[in-house]
């Protein structure tokens, strides 16, 4: 998305300022407006899956949705004649969460989370001739726009509020947000065509008006892990420190100031020596996972997975599944451990050398990992499979 140079945007994009480049890439790979139409009309959207806007306001979704029919017991299927008809009327279609329900987007997302190293969603806008979807505004996670049919009218004004973090939504500015857009001269003012990428880092107004046909982009929303979550890990941890748990005097008025004054500087005190106790380890471990639970990895084939561990042979060939978040560490028992999103595998510490292999990126035939004999392998090898560790290898 940024092209080659991507130290340069990292110094002095990311985070900081917007970039515009035109890449001559129409992003079919990802969408296209085939497959928009096959997501409203034979994939069974529900909501959230699909929001509508029109003149820069949310149209309810009971007028789009309704019942599932026979065997679907459901009332909030996507109806695609009623969308059709608010598209025809000006309606923004809204196609939400598509790296949970696209092939193509799904893969995408996967391998782009792992270079950032912070958790990604995907979002299509399908905005009807000469409307505008919604009106200015920010959002409190960077994105990257990629329009891959049509032409929209950007205006990208600077924020009104510098890095807002996820509650710091645009809304509580909203009078600031209109004003900026409406006085001031746009920092951006571009038509996107097929191929154009525009980055936006949180906060900065944007608002976009598609010019003669449809006009359609993918949102690439990155929910950054910010500095004030290692602050919000800090502020958790300290209360380990019994010095930060004691009461305050019986009687206190703590809507007093000059009464809380007098504990102002122990606490004060205190605190920082707390600060300074905690184990980088033990922010780590509250940190990850945000970006370890943010995405999924790579989809699993259940039945096709099953088949393959319960059929595993010698020179069967695996790897580690993409997007895949983990942790090895050694207890010093006699066990490793491999730490996972949502659990934690324990295992002999005679399988470490094997494990690390198997981790490392690599394809490798059953009876040709190190540090284990060939049986032995064989049953790792099934465990990890299992545990949706490891995949099948393409040959």
């Amino acid at each position: 998305m940024v092209g080659s140079g991507v130290e340069e945007f990292s110094t002095r994009h990311w985070g900081r300022k917007p970039l515009l480049r035109r890449t001559g890439d129409r992003f079919g790979d990802l969408l296209d407006l085939d497959g928009v139409d096959e997501l409203l009309s034979r994939r069974g959207l529900r909501t959230p899956f699909l929001r509508m806007a029109r003149n820069g306001s949310v149209i309810d979704s009971r007028s789009f949705t309704g019942g599932g029919g026979v065997g679907a017991e459901i009332g909030d299927q996507v109806a695609d004649d009623r969308v059709a008809a608010l598209f025809a009327d000006g309606g923004t279609i809204v196609l939400q969460g598509l790296h949970r329900t696209w092939p193509g987007i799904i893969d995408f997302v996967t391998g782009l989370t792992d270079e950032l190293g912070h958790p990604a969603q995907v979002n299509a806008y399908i905005t009807p001739p000469s409307s505008q979807g919604f009106s200015a505004h920010y959002d409190v996670h960077d994105v990257f726009v990629l329009q891959f049919a049509g032409r929209k009218h950007w205006k990208v004004h600077a924020p009104v509020h510098t890095a807002p973090l996820r509650d710091q939504q645009w809304n509580e500015h909203a009078d600031a947000v209109a004003a900026r857009a409406r006085e001031d001269a746009p920092v951006i003012d571009e038509v996107l065509e097929p191929g154009d990428v525009l980055y936006l880092p949180r906060g900065w107004l944007h608002s976009a008006t598609a010019l003669g046909d449809v006009s359609a982009h993918l949102t690439v929303g990155v929910h950054v892990i910010t500095r004030f979550a290692l602050v919000e890990a800090l502020t958790a941890l300290v209360g380990a420190d019994d010095r930060l748990r004691t009461s305050l005097p019986l009687g206190i008025d703590v809507a007093d100031p000059a009464q809380l004054e007098d504990h102002f500087e122990s606490v004060r005190d205190d605190l920082i020596a707390a600060l300074k106790a905690v184990p980088a380890e033990d922010i780590a471990r509250h940190v990850r996972d945000r970006a370890w639970k943010g995405n999924r990895p790579e989809p699993v084939a259940p039945v096709a997975a099953a088949t393959f561990a319960l059929n595993l042979g010698d020179g069967d060939s695996v790897r580690r599944r993409d997007g895949l978040r983990f942790r090895v560490r050694d207890e010093g028992d006699g066990h490793v451990v491999l730490g996972l999103p949502d659990r934690h595998i324990v295992l002999p510490a005679s399988t470490a050398t094997a494990l690390s292999a198997l981790l490392d990126g690599s394809t490798w035939r059953v009876g040709e990992v190190p540090g284990m004999d060939r049986t032995d392998q064989l049953v790792l090898v099934r465990r990890l499979l299992r545990e949706g560790v490891l995949m099948a290898a393409s040959a």
